[in-house]
């Protein structure tokens, strides 16, 4: 977001000199955000941020855990395989969003081919990187 934007909304939450709040803002960003709110021009706004919340990666547990519980509340919980849990908590990066992803991915996937169960072989279908055609070594006529 530009600084102008950053400096409108600013000035927007501080209408009445700070004596009655307007506007709640809620900021997200990566680690540039606080750094970001620190430059010169910036600082005012960064300086009536209340509350900081700062979130680390998700632990594999964690991701897990939040698959196998949506899994359970979409009301099918044997729509993976344990190792295709694990593979996606693993290439997640302990973000939330990017296991999501994946597993849309796999189940749009899945859904095309009517497949009963997603397991690994399917994601390394679907993700596999594609190898460039070999070339042969014998003479072209």
């Amino acid at each position: 977001m530009i600084s102008n934007v950053f400096t409108e909304l600013r000035l927007m939450a501080s209408k009445e000199l700070d004596a009655r709040s307007m506007l709640c803002i809620v900021f997200a960003g990566d680690a540039r955000l606080p750094e970001r709110l620190r430059s010169d021009d910036l600082l005012p706004l960064g300086s009536r941020i209340r509350r900081r919340l700062k979130c680390d990666p998700a632990s594999r547990e964690e991701l897990l855990a939040c698959l196998d519980h949506l899994l359970e509340c979409a009301g099918a919980p044997q729509l993976m395989t344990t190792e295709l849990k694990a593979t996606l908590a693993e290439h997640a990066a302990g973000t939330y969003r990017v296991m999501m992803n994946l597993a849309d991915e796999l189940l749009t996937v899945g859904a095309e081919r009517e497949l009963p169960r997603l397991d690994d072989k399917l994601y390394l279908d679907v993700f596999a990187v594609p190898q460039p055609p070999t070339r042969s070594t014998g003479k072209r006529r």
